[in-house]
C-alpha cells in the first residue's frame, strides 16, 4: 500500500533577514493521530498478548527509560531509536566561570532508529491547501499541482512488521 504524506505550503520570513521577502515552504500536515488506547489495542491484534499484557510492557519501557535517563544513560530501543537526555545554557566566558546555574533547561533527546528513518526513503507526497484554508468537511485536499514526490510509497499495510 502506497502511503503518501500531506503538506501545504506556507510563507516563511527569514529570522535573520527580516527585511527580505518571505519563501514558500512545505510544511508536513498530520491526517490524524494514534493515540495510545489504539496502539495497545492494535498491538493486541497484531501479536498474542492480552491489551493488558501489551499496557504493562510499555509501561514498563517507559518507567525504565525514565530511570536511564535521570541516570544519564542513553536508551536504546532498537529499530525505534534512542533517548538521551540534553541541556541548553548560557555561556561563560572561560570554564571557570560557568556554574549550574547557567543551565536553563533540560530536554530528551530522540533520534530515530533505522526502522523508522527507512520510511523517509520512499515516502510519497500530496499537496493540501494549509488548515487556515480548508472548508469543514474538505477532508483537506483540493489544491491544484499536488503529487510531487519520490514515488509510490512502497510500504505494505504493516510498517512496522
Amino acid at each position: 500500500m502506497a502511503i503518501s504524506m500531506n503538506y501545504s505550503v506556507v510563507a516563511r520570513k527569514n529570522p535573520s533577514k527580516k527585511d527580505e521577502p518571505s519563501k514558500y515552504y512545505a510544511l508536513a500536515q498530520a491526517s490524524g493521530e494514534l493515540d495510545f488506547d489504539e496502539m495497545c489495542e492494535a498491538i493486541t491484534g497484531r501479536t498474542t498478548c492480552t491489551e493488558t499484557d501489551v499496557r504493562a510492557a510499555l509501561a514498563g519501557i517507559i518507567y525504565e527509560a525514565k530511570r536511564a535517563l535521570k541516570a544519564g544513560r542513553i536508551v536504546r530501543l532498537g529499530d525505534l531509536g534512542s533517548l538521551q537526555m540534553g541541556v541548553s545554557s548560557k555561556g561563560a566566558e572561560k570554564a571557570e566561570d560557568f556554574t549550574i546555574s547557567m543551565i536553563t533547561k533540560s530536554r530528551v533527546n530522540f533520534r530515530p532508529g533505522k526502522g523508522l528513518t527507512d520510511i523517509t526513503k520512499t515516502m510519497a507526497y500530496t499537496r493540501v491547501l494549509t488548515r487556515g484554508l480548508q472548508t469543514p468537511g474538505s477532508g483537506g485536499s483540493g489544491s491544484a499541482g499536488g503529487g510531487s514526490g519520490s514515488g509510490g510509497g512502497g510500504l505494505d499495510e504493516n510498517p512496522l512488521g
